[in-house]
């Protein structure tokens, strides 16, 4: 039986995020012993955080074979991620989130700028294809030397190889209206665990699933 391969973006500005990220996928997976947690950490480059281009070498490091999810380290996920590992990949490279809007927020955590460009966020939850062979483009040496322009916006592949997932993979905290059915709220603002968004819509939940994540066993 194959292990559902998640690989999470850790940046250590915000190690907390990715653990309760981690906390929220057990919690509601319905095979948990198939997980599979990789953070995902490179250099920073001209980003806001540490896996800003690391993300794309994860075809590579599953060795372009198989099924792998990637998803930012500020995440909460509400849903049976067994779901995105039953969709099917086999005519795309990806599937993605595809969202079209312009941010409400020029700034960001810690002072980071949050400028708009074509496809903003659709590289923070990808279900990667890493058998399909135009992904084998993306080397160390190439993603190392690649612009931000050409890999967020996944330039290596076509339009018709960007398959699609439903919104609710990806609701943008701060950005988009909330949904009682989302599946995965992504604070791409700010994560709660900072004071700036400790109150922030959805950071509730968040804060709970933190909680549980660090009780000790009483009685």
């Amino acid at each position: 039986m194959e292990p559902f391969r998640i690989f999470i973006g850790y940046d250590p500005r915000e190690a907390v995020a990715y653990h309760v990220c981690c906390q929220s996928i057990i919690e509601h997976c319905s095979e948990p012993h198939r997980l599979q947690f990789t953070p995902v950490r490179g250099p920073r480059r001209d980003g806001s955080n540490d896996f800003i281009y690391a993300r794309f070498l994860v075809p590579w490091l599953c060795d372009f074979r198989g099924v792998a999810l990637f998803i930012d380290g500020d995440m909460l996920v509400r849903a049976d991620v067994a779901e995105l590992f039953r969709e099917s990949v086999l005519y795309h490279g990806v599937r993605v989130v595809k969202h079209d809007y312009k941010t409400r927020h020029p700034v960001k955590y810690l002072g980071n700028p949050n400028p708009d460009y074509p496809r903003k966020n659709w590289s923070s939850v990808v279900l990667w294809n890493c058998s399909y062979a135009p992904n084998r483009k993306l080397t160390p040496e190439v993603v190392a030397n690649a612009t931000g322009e050409y890999l967020h916006r996944f330039s290596w592949l076509v339009d018709s190889q960007i398959g699609e997932l439903g919104p609710e993979w990806n609701r943008l905290v701060l950005e988009q209206e909330l949904q009682p059915n989302d599946k995965l709220r992504h604070y791409t603002v700010g994560t709660p665990c900072f004071a700036d968004y400790a109150d922030c819509e959805g950071a509730e939940e968040w804060h709970q699933t933190y909680r549980r994540a660090i009780a000790p066993i009483e009685g």
